[in-house]
């Protein structure tokens, strides 16, 4: 015999068929509706660093909303950090490219003497070999810099030489000596130029 006292309220009786009044659906109702376990649409936005710290109804920070803070203290260390090492490990690369092309910019500079020579003319013995070679530096990403006619830029010019010209208003590049070459921010070498300064400058 079941004590009665003992059994919950709207709880079928042992050997009562399923369905119908007082079956097991019932008594799962009457326990009421599953618990439901998604983030809030503020917490949400809390943790994407959106809005503050949601509270409780009585004004004061709950339990989870303390959690939601410790989530999203973590989060924001994490994201810190893959960006961290992701600019290092850039910086990595770009220090082992440019120290493999440092020991192949002379010959970019006999290409350059060779091309002013007109020896790079279409058709010329060496024009392939230039294309192929300049085209690997491209693919790299190292960019080379230094014209006739830009302005001079102590942190990126070598002036080899100076001379007074008339017709410039500021330190311009008159020649280039040798081309500068960069790998993204880093020079890998300054550009050794010529400089044309103002007259009673």
């Amino acid at each position: 015999m079941t004590d009665d006292k003992n059994q919950p309220e709207g709880a079928p009786e042992e050997g009562a068929p399923r369905g119908g009044a007082g079956n097991d659906e019932s008594w799962i109702q009457a326990e009421g509706p599953d618990v439901e376990t998604s983030l809030t649409d503020a917490d949400q936005a809390f943790l994407n660093g959106e809005g503050e710290l949601p509270d409780g109804p009585d004004g004061t920070p709950q339990p989870e909303s303390e959690h939601l803070a410790d989530l999203r203290r973590v989060t924001a260390e994490y994201a810190n950090y893959r960006r961290r090492t992701e600019r290092e490990r850039e910086a990595i690369k770009d220090r082992a490219t440019g120290d493999a092309a440092r020991a192949i910019l002379p010959v970019l500079d006999d290409l350059d003497r060779a091309e002013s020579h007109g020896d790079l003319a279409e058709g010329g013995p060496l024009t392939a070999i230039a294309q192929k070679l300049r085209g690997a530096v491209t693919k790299l990403g190292i960019t080379p810099y230094g014209e006739k006619g830009e302005l001079f830029d102590p942190h990126q010019h070598d002036a080899i030489f100076q001379r007074e010209s008339p017709d410039v208003q500021a330190p311009t590049v008159s020649d280039v000596v040798e081309r500068g070459y960069r790998i993204g921010d880093t020079t890998l070498r300054v550009a050794k130029v010529v400089v044309d300064t103002p007259s009673g400058s």
